[in-house]
């Protein structure tokens, strides 16, 4: 078993609570981003996604801190994330301008790929809302000792956003351990958000920071190295092969530095084409190590996304009390069926992933 300390759920008004920005992803379907004439939208964001995961396919109480400027793309976003059952409590609404010369809402243009062209993520969200967010704009307190919280979950995403939002994830960690909440951090390092702050030195700055009060660190084998400063023999950023071995050095380096881990996760994913991809997860957690099922030449309709799935469902296995195999388990199940979809989040329903789960197929279901 895992050595998380996990609160009841009749003692939590939420079983989760996500800390992250959400943006409008607009996605060209089978088109280019440079030659389409029509984009499909969806609400997107790694911290979020997890939350909407956790209610959509597993049927939890979540919800989202975040924040929008107030005009009809905020509101768009919100009536998204209201489709997804995502709790809107604790939004920030902040004053449109009239023209975003201070302050908006982010976008997200992304390409799915195919065969050898990769998929493709162009971000505009300088000024964001949410990017201005900063220590003292949620009363913790409140949310954490009287609504009560069983786990909080964010993310490198938003702590690379700007000067302020890596001091309020701080203060959030610091607020949920305080009151006995999990907390959960995905590395999700992406270079591009870095490379104008202070590239990868700054990143490690950061996240090694916030790596003291964390609980459950989640990653790949590039957000470890990048983000940690990890530095194991024969791994480097761009490891991209199912090395468990890899994995198992990374976590002794890990751990020596931060014994306040009790879980480390990472996805396995060895790339073949945009549409065929290895993929497996491993999972450690009190000295032991637990590997998903291995599914090789995975097809992939949309990767994006695929990650917060498979956090998604690891979490919703440790919070409903299965032991870390099954959990690790419904994770990459949860993020396989994630990427037979199109958008960022989760399409699945909890009976799929537990079928999965347990080695079912794709038959026709009468």
């Amino acid at each position: 078993m895992s050595q998380l300390a996990i609160k009841p759920a009749q003692t939590c008004q939420y079983d989760l609570l996500a800390l992250g920005e959400v943006m409008l992803r607009l996605d060209p379907g089978v088109d280019r981003i440079r030659t389409t004439r029509a984009f499909r939208v969806w609400e997107g964001g790694g911290e979020y996604n997890v939350a909407r995961g956790l209610r959509r396919c597993f049927g939890l109480r979540t919800a989202v801190c975040t924040a929008f400027a107030d005009n009809d793309v905020g509101r768009l976003l919100e009536d998204l994330i209201l489709q997804g059952g995502v709790d809107t409590t604790f939004f920030r609404w902040r004053p449109f301008d009239g023209v975003g010369r201070a302050i908006r809402n982010g976008l997200n243009f992304t390409e799915r790929g195919f065969g050898v062209r990769g998929a493709v993520g162009i971000s505009d969200r300088g000024h964001t809302a949410a990017s201005q967010l900063a220590p003292g704009d949620f009363d913790w307190a409140h949310i954490f000792g009287q609504r009560g919280v069983r786990w909080f979950h964010t993310g490198g995403i938003f702590a690379a956003l700007s000067e302020t939002t890596p001091r309020l994830v701080i203060e959030a960690v610091q607020a949920a351990r305080q009151h006995g909440t999990v907390v959960s951090y995905d590395l999700n390092y992406r270079p591009s958000l870095w490379q104008s702050i202070g590239g990868k030195p700054r990143a490690q700055e950061v996240n090694r920071e916030i790596a003291r009060h964390v609980d459950v660190m989640l990653g790949n084998e590039e957000d470890f190295t990048a983000c940690l400063g990890l530095q194991v023999a024969g791994v480097d950023e761009h490891l991209t092969t199912l090395d468990v071995t890899a994995f198992q050095h990374m976590i002794e380096q890990a751990t020596r530095q931060f014994p306040n881990l009790r879980v480390i996760a990472t996805t396995l994913r060895a790339v073949h084409s945009a549409n065929r991809n290895d993929w497996s997860a491993v999972c450690w957690t009190n000295g032991q190590y637990y590997q998903a099922t291995p599914r090789p030449n995975l097809e992939i309709f949309d990767r994006v996304g695929g990650g917060d799935s498979f956090a998604s469902g690891l979490i919703y296995g440790f919070l409903a009390g299965h032991d870390p195999q099954q959990a690790v388990e419904f994770g990459a199940a949860h993020g396989a069926l994630a990427m037979t979809t199109p958008g960022d989040t989760s399409m699945a329903s909890r009976k799929e992933v537990e079928a999965l789960a347990r080695g079912g197929t794709a038959r026709v279901q009468r």
